[in-house]
């Protein structure tokens, strides 16, 4: 299930991921991360493992620690989740993007062919999370009830 989050108040602001991964953050603690295309905020940006220099770039569950912990909002861009037994091999030509990509509105398109989960960031107004894994879509759901199907979300655009 794919899930849009336009207005909670569980989060203080569109995205802060130890606030979104809240409802499942035992679950994918040790997934390996992808990030693409991010745009961010964040005071602390000297001791973050964020590498600004590349399109993407893979952080280690440790890693990804560091960016919950220092409360980053990500204005733009897409982070995926990877169980870390999965070696991660991103294709240079279809880098996964949140800006100017029509597909982050199809319902069950994950850009990464291994995440397990899906988080973009759309200009600090809408956090789109999308899940190959039910169990996890249906703890996200609970936590965030008013979390929107993004089928009947992007619907409304047309």
């Amino acid at each position: 299930m794919n899930w849009i989050i336009q207005k909670s108040k569980k989060i203080t602001c569109h995205t802060l991921l130890n606030e979104i991964l809240t409802p499942i953050l035992n679950e994918v603690k040790d997934y390996n991360w992808i990030f693409s295309d991010i745009d961010y905020n964040d005071s602390q940006s000297k001791n973050l493992p964020i590498n600004m220099d590349d399109e993407y770039f893979v952080l280690t569950p440790k890693q990804f620690e560091i960016i919950l912990n220092a409360d980053v909002q990500i204005w733009w861009g897409v982070v995926l989740g990877v169980p870390n037994h999965l070696k991660i091999a991103v294709n240079e030509s279809n880098i996964p993007l949140a800006e100017g990509n029509a597909l982050i509105w199809k319902d069950g398109n994950i850009q990464y062919p291994d995440a397990e989960i899906e988080i973009i960031c759309f200009d600090s107004g809408y956090t789109i999370v999308k899940f190959k894994n039910e169990v996890l879509s249906k703890h996200f759901k609970v936590y965030f009830p008013e979390a929107i199907q993004l089928e009947k979300f992007s619907q409304s655009f047309i």
